[in-house]
């Protein structure tokens, strides 16, 4: 049939079918007479033949269709290995961001402790700097005070004239004279 070749297998198996469906039972039986036993046969022939085409294709498109899907698999999970290194990269850039706030908050601590240490040993060194040199001004207002004192509770050893230091061998002045600039 040369028309057959241009339709496919599941055409040609309808058009048997139509055929059969259609056949006239032979009158007063139960019987059918099929009239064109030829064509039919032809068609299912051609349909056998056609049948192994169509299935190699039919694997062929299977096949093809697995390989995809396969294929498309592999893309889906490469690209969801790609977002879980992204992801965990991301992970580790916020753990390391956390990480360095953590080391400098603790290097500002450190730093602020020590600032603090500094300056409290700078303080009680010169608190202890101004300690001795209160007892040095103390001392020397000790001193300067009994030189006072030592002073108002000497007498005048000379007359009741203006003292003049009398000159003495040596050509210093003598020793027992004293010029008292409060007098």
């Amino acid at each position: 049939m040369s028309e057959a070749g241009e339709v496919d297998t599941e055409t040609l198996l309808r058009r048997v079918s139509d055929i059969i469906s259609n056949t006239k039972s032979l009158p007063l039986t139960s019987t059918y007479k099929l009239d064109n036993k030829e064509e039919v046969l032809e068609l299912l022939d051609e349909a056998l033949e056609r049948l192994p085409d169509e299935l190699r294709q039919a694997r062929w498109m299977l096949k093809e269709r697995n390989e995809f899907l396969a294929k498309t698999q592999r893309e889906a999970d490469e690209l969801l290995e790609a977002a879980r290194v992204q992801a965990e990269r991301m992970v580790q850039r916020t753990e390391i961001v956390r990480q360095a706030q953590h080391t400098a908050k603790r290097t500002i601590e450190d730093a602020n402790d020590e600032a603090r240490r500094l300056r409290h040993e700078a303080e009680d060194y010169c608190d202890q700097r101004l300690a001795s040199f209160e007892i040095v001004l103390e001392r020397t207002v000790k001193t300067v005070q009994a030189g006072r004192q030592k002073l108002q509770a000497t007498p005048p050893s000379a007359p009741s004239g203006p003292a003049v230091p009398a000159a003495t061998g040596d050509g210093g002045h003598d020793a027992d004279a004293f010029f008292d600039q409060d007098q």
